[in-house]
């Protein structure tokens, strides 16, 4: 049984950037396909990024289009923490942000996954 923890959200201008950690506790964290989610106010929540884990080959990395060439997701294996970096922040990017662990292939479909923290606020001033 993972908990995740997400911090480093807060208020940033538009075309800021910001990173995101979600620590990890308990679980094999090495072994987790890591995802990041959203969900701004009055919508769903939405697929943002993966990265995968495989013991014979590279992480692979999946992202939504709306934050393609943005936001870039990475992990630290040694630290069981995955980040989200942002940049080039919009408002309507806007929303609070879930991190997310699955067991098995990866997947950018919420219901796929096992584990998930309690979610941090980012907010993009215009």
């Amino acid at each position: 049984q993972a908990q995740l923890v997400e911090s480093g959200g807060g208020l940033v201008q538009a075309g800021g950037s910001l990173r995101l950690s979600c620590a990890a506790s308990g679980g094999t964290f090495g072994t987790y396909t890591m995802g990041w989610f959203r969900q701004a106010p009055g919508k769903e929540r939405e697929f943002v990024a993966y990265i995968s884990w495989s013991p014979w080959s590279a992480s692979v990395t999946h992202y939504a289009d709306s934050v393609k060439g943005r936001f870039t997701i990475s992990r630290a294996n040694a630290k069981n923490t995955a980040y989200l970096q942002m940049g080039s922040l919009k408002s309507e990017d806007t929303a609070v942000y879930y991190c997310a662990a699955r067991e098995g292939t990866a997947r950018d479909d919420l219901s796929a996954y096992d584990f998930w923290g309690q979610g941090t606020q980012v907010t993009v001033l215009s």
